[in-house]
């Protein structure tokens, strides 16, 4: 530990600073940019596009029933949906590129999307 006397105040200060930088640019080059839309598909086709700046609440028919969706500024999420197992009401809110919230049974889709396309290790 004799090297952190060797740091004085400027170099905190550059520390401080190189971390809060690379803290804030994350969501932008790693993320895939901000969450601007949510995308809602039902039998695989687009339902709605909602911007993610508004609050809304949609009802997707489905073969089972109704899927409720609620969307709020930067998020949005499944309320309720008629499937048995609540996996996409399970997801929450959603607010990042490329998270997605499938209702399989009642073919729904919930999907938050950016500027730029967001990529996994499946992409490659």
């Amino acid at each position: 530990m004799a090297w952190l006397s060797l740091f004085r105040p400027g170099d905190w200060l550059l520390l401080l600073t190189g971390g809060a930088l690379v803290g804030a640019t994350v969501p932008l080059f790693w993320q895939g940019g901000f969450a601007d839309r949510a995308i809602i598909r039902k039998d695989g086709e687009v339902f709605a596009q909602v911007d993610l700046r508004a609050r809304h609440n949609l009802s997707v028919p489905g073969p089972l029933g109704t899927t409720l969706i609620s969307v709020e500024p930067g998020r949005a999420r499944v309320v309720s949906d008629p499937g048995l197992r609540q996996y996409c009401v399970r997801q929450g809110w959603l607010s990042r590129p490329g998270e997605i919230a499938i209702c399989a049974p009642n073919r729904v889709s919930l999907q938050i999307a950016g500027r730029t396309k967001a990529y996994d290790s499946l992409s490659y």
